[in-house]
C-alpha cells in the first residue's frame, strides 16, 4: 500500500490506502466549497492535453481485460478520471482512531495524486511537518513525540484508503475479476488488484474491491498491509474489511466522508476494529511547484 511509484508516460502517477459509498447514493450528495488562497507564482497545475492522454491510456489498458472494464465504469461513476486529475492537489483531513488503545493518526494533509507526493500537517501544532517527495519522505517538528507512529508508512496510506479505484490508472497494477459476491442485500462485481515486483515499497499488498454491480460505486474493500518495516520476515497482517461511508460530492468527484474497518471472516466484516473520518476535502489549484519540497531544517527518513 506504501509509497507507491508507479511509472507512467507522463510525470508519476498519483496513485493511493480506499474509497466507496452507499450504493444507495446517487451524485447529488453533499457538496464541499472550501476553498484555500495560494501564492501566485508558477504552479503545478498540469495541463488539459497532459490529462487527456493519461486518461485515454488508462481507458486503453482498462477496457483490454473485463476486470479492468469494471474498475473504469467504476472511475466513471465516482467523477471520472479526467475530473479527478483535472482538478488539482487533493486536500482533506484524515482522521484514523483504532479501537484497541493503538495510537491514533490525525492530520491536515495536501496530496499531488497526479506525481504522487504529499505533505502533512499536525492538527495541534503547525509547525509539525512530514512528507513524501516522491523520491524521499521527511519529517520537520520540535517534538519527537508530535507523532507517534512511521510517518514514511503513512505519507501516502490516507489516499490509498480513500483514492479507489482512481488509484489504479498506471503500469504495475494487476486486475482480476472475482466471483460476484452480495453485501448488505446487493450483488457485488469484486476485483483484486495485486502489484508487479518493484512497484513501491511494499509491492505484495493486495486490494479485493467490492463494487455494487448496478451503481458501478465501490462499497466496501479488503486489504492487507506487507510493508517490510512492519514485516522484517516477510508475510502480512490478516486481511481488513473496511466499508465505505456517505459519499461526498468534491468538485463532481465522489469521495468517502468516513471507512470503518474491520478484521474479515469468511469474506465479510468481523471485528470493527477501527474508525476513520474524512473531513474538509477541497482542490487546489495553483500551488507553487516547490510546494512537496522537503523544507529547509527538515530531517531526510
Amino acid at each position: 500500500m506504501m509509497l507507491k511509484k508507479l511509472s507512467v508516460t507522463l510525470p508519476l502517477l498519483g496513485l493511493v490506502c480506499l474509497i466507496g459509498c452507499n450504493p444507495n447514493k446517487d451524485k447529488s450528495a453533499k457538496t464541499t466549497t472550501e476553498q484555500v488562497q495560494v501564492p501566485s507564482k508558477t504552479t503545478l497545475d498540469i495541463p488539459q492535453a497532459w490529462i487527456d492522454k493519461r486518461v485515454a491510456k488508462a481507458k486503453e489498458r482498462l477496457s483490454a481485460s473485463d476486470a479492468g472494464k469494471v474498475v473504469w465504469e467504476a472511475m466513471e461513476a465516482h467523477g471520472g478520471l479526467a475530473n479527478w486529475f483535472g482538478k488539482g492537489s487533493l486536500a482533506f483531513r484524515f482522521s484514523y482512531r483504532p479501537l484497541d488503545g493503538k495510537t491514533p493518526r490525525d492530520s491536515y494533509q495536501t496530496v499531488d495524486i497526479w506525481r504522487n507526493r504529499a505533505k502533512h500537517t499536525s492538527v495541534t501544532d503547525s509547525t509539525a511537518r512530514f512528507g513524501w517527495t516522491g523520491e524521499k519522505a521527511w519529517l520537520q517538528a520540535k517534538d519527537s513525540t508530535a507523532f507517534a507512529y512511521d510517518t514514511k508508512f503513512w505519507a501516502l496510506t490516507p489516499i490509498y484508503l480513500m483514492g479507489h479505484p482512481f488509484v489504479l490508472d498506471g503500469e504495475g497494477v494487476n486486475l482480476e475479476l472475482l466471483p460476484k459476491a452480495e453485501y448488505k442485500g446487493r450483488v457485488n462485481d469484486v476485483v483484486k488488484v495485486t502489484f508487479a515486483a518493484g512497484t513501491g515499497d511494499a509491492p505484495d499488498d493486495y486490494y479485493i474491491l467490492h463494487f455494487d454491480a448496478d451503481s458501478h460505486l465501490l462499497t466496501a474493500t479488503r486489504y492487507i498491509v506487507s510493508y517490510p518495516e512492519y514485516f522484517k520476515d516477510g508475510g502480512h497482517n490478516p486481511e481488513k474489511f473496511m466499508e465505505v461511508g456517505e459519499l461526498v460530492n468534491v468538485d463532481g468527484v465522489l469521495l468517502p466522508s468516513g471507512l470503518k474497518t474491520h478484521w474479515t471472516v469468511n469474506g465479510l466484516p468481523g471485528e470493527h476494529i477501527t474508525d476513520i473520518e474524512i473531513s474538509g476535502m477541497h482542490f487546489v489549484k495553483g500551488l507553487p511547484e516547490d510546494y512537496f519540497d522537503m523544507p529547509e531544517g527538515a530531517e531526510e527518513l
